[in-house]
């Protein structure tokens, strides 16, 4: 039964959730796209170098400027200008050289994509790479000149200093095509393709500019889909809660405190076949091991009623606007009767309620008339009146005021050993 109820609830939510047609609410904050990036450093020429001449191991200087425009938080563009200067370094010939270059290049938020939000909210990475056009040029000696292609990738990392500002580290590979100049301002070169190498690291800083607090090297961004696929199935997860453990998921099971381990039907409800509301598997319980009991009832069992009972599952229920106990019902007051004389220093509250209908003035009148009487039919079966406590209750408004059915559950005395 519990399978086939199980394989119903999973066919029916699925069946709604893939009916579902109301757009996702936006949820993803607004964040700033513009920024200006500007850094500068040292070179590395690689070649085409002449015969004799070098830089310096580290070789000054680099200057780089650019304005990046996130399409998202993962992808962007940037354009950017850069200029190096050449000289020679020690134990070689004496050259001075100029390197200008503008790009156009691709961005991606490497930081972004690889989720470093899940262990760092102030470290960042990024991706660049793209072409442009540059110019080399010789200044001392006889002057010369060279225009070039490029081809430039490499990768920054950042460290988030503020919301507006955030410090960052270069290191960058530029490709040239067709340089008929050394990077020494030697001519003859001529190499072709992307022959010239040339490697650049700088530190800079990216001022972020918008109006909103974020930029978007910063905001993660949810996937709407994939929140709304979280969202059904936490949903369905919720509807297969099974909160009394009865095998019925709550959103069809119309009881959902039923007593655990005994039968139920399709609806969670306990199968009470003669209808005086104590569950057929727990009345027989009872009735065997305790209201039948030849022998004194031992501690285990006094422990086992009491609970039961202060759990409210052990009740006598009345019809509409009556105060007298329905004749199925009593075996409620037989139960407790019974624990009574097996617990001669024990004492019951004896808690009547009604349900909404009326004025409650009256239902506090009528609860209190219906724990009364089940005190009056404790009495005469010799209970002292000293051990039973009268206590009205009023309206129980836990369950649906229209339903004759739920109603029918709240008109009742239950019972509070002590």
């Amino acid at each position: 039964m519990k399978k086939i109820i199980l394989t119903l609830v999973f066919a029916s939510a699925f069946a709604t959730l893939s009916a579902q047609t109301e757009p996702v609410k936006k949820i993803n904050p607004e964040f700033n796209q513009w920024s200006v990036e500007l850094a500068g450093g040292f070179n590395k020429p690689q070649r085409p170098m002449s015969a004799g001449t070098r830089t310096a191991v580290v070789s000054p200087y680099v200057a780089d400027l650019g304005v990046r425009y996130m399409f998202n938080n993962k992808f962007g563009i940037k354009a950017d200008f850069g200029y190096n200067s050449f000289t020679n370094g020690d134990d070689s010939k004496s050259f001075d050289t100029k390197y200008y270059r503008a790009d156009l290049q691709a961005v991606a938020n490497l930081g972004r994509i690889m989720n470093f939000e899940t262990w760092t909210n102030t470290l960042g990475l990024l991706g660049h790479a793209g072409f442009g056009l540059g110019f080399l040029e010789k200044t001392d000696g006889a002057y010369a000149k060279d225009r070039v292609g490029n081809f430039m990738a490499g990768v920054t990392g950042q460290i988030k200093l503020s919301d507006r500002v955030a410090l960052t580290g270069d290191f960058t590979t530029i490709l040239n095509a067709k340089q008929s100049l050394t990077f020494d301002g030697a001519n003859g070169a001529n190499t072709r393709g992307f022959g010239g190498i040339l490697f650049n690291g700088t530190v800079g800083v990216t001022v972020y500019l918008g109006k909103n607090e974020k930029h978007a090297d910063w905001v993660t961004l949810i996937d709407k889909d994939v929140l709304a696929l979280t969202d059904r199935v936490d949903s369905l997860e919720t509807m297969l809660i099974d909160t009394d453990q009865d095998g019925v998921a709550d959103y069809l099971d119309l009881e959902k405190n039923t007593v655990s381990g005994v039968m139920v039907d399709s609806k969670g409800r306990a199968i009470d076949l003669n209808n005086n509301n104590v569950p057929d598997e727990l009345e027989n319980y009872l009735t065997a091991n305790y209201v039948n009991k030849k022998d004194q009832s031992t501690a285990t069992d006094n422990e086992l009623i009491r609970n039961l009972v202060n759990g409210g599952y052990i009740a006598t229920y009345f019809d509409f606007d009556k105060a007298n106990p329905t004749t199925v019902s009593t075996t409620g007051i037989d139960f407790i009767l019974t624990y009574l004389r097996n617990n001669p220093s024990a004492s019951v509250d004896i808690i009547g309620h009604a349900d909404e209908l009326g004025r409650s003035a009256y239902n506090d009148k009528l609860s209190n008339e219906r724990a009364a009487n089940v005190k009056k039919i404790l009495m005469k079966a010799n209970i002292d009146a000293s051990r039973l406590n009268v206590l009205a209750a009023g309206e129980d408004n836990s369950v649906e005021k229209d339903s004759e059915g739920a109603r029918k559950l709240v008109r009742k005395v239950t019972f509070r050993i002590k």
